[in-house]
């Protein structure tokens, strides 16, 4: 009777392994830090580092919004979070936008930002409620990225200078 459950605990230990080296190599972590973040995603314990949101938070009313994207990213390493992908690509939006003409380049990365929001976001309606922000829902934020990259006669029109930033 011994010898069958020594071999049926060491085939148990073996496929354990195996799956643990295959999630390896799957997920391909860096680092310590990122397989534990990886782990934590798979056990369905991810959240978000508050602390260094917060931080992020601040950067972006002083109006750093490179620091402020930064900040974000080392707080949701494993890019899981709605929200925060909603601030990153706000970010994209503020720093991109000017009066006579807008960044493309950064309006697009905003754009890959707001899509990761809305396909991680529930039912993909996400809503921010932040006194402080003109645009409040993905939607919107993804109407202004895209306008913003496309080009029109509208693009030549003197009054834009006038235009407010959101």
């Amino acid at each position: 009777m011994q010898p069958n459950l020594i071999k049926s605990a060491g085939i148990a230990w073996t496929i354990l392994y195996a799956a643990f080296v295959v999630w390896l190599y799957a997920t391909a972590p860096r680092s310590f830090t990122e397989a534990t973040t990886g782990a934590s995603v798979v056990a369905g314990t991810y959240a978000v580092d508050e602390a260094r949101f917060r931080a992020a938070r601040e950067l972006f009313g002083r109006e750093q919004y490179a620091a402020a994207r930064d900040e974000w990213a080392r707080g949701d390493p494993a890019v899981r979070d709605a929200r925060t992908q909603f601030y990153i690509a706000y970010a994209f939006y503020r720093e991109g936008w000017g009066r006579v003409y807008n960044d493309d380049a950064l309006f697009r990365q905003g754009l890959d930002a707001i899509n990761r929001a809305i396909q991680l976001s529930p039912a993909g309606a996400l809503s921010v409620d932040d006194p402080e922000l003109k645009i409040h829902s993905a939607a919107e934020l993804k109407a202004e990225l895209q306008q913003g990259t496309e080009s029109s006669l509208g693009d030549l029109n003197p009054l834009k200078i006038v235009r407010e930033r959101k």
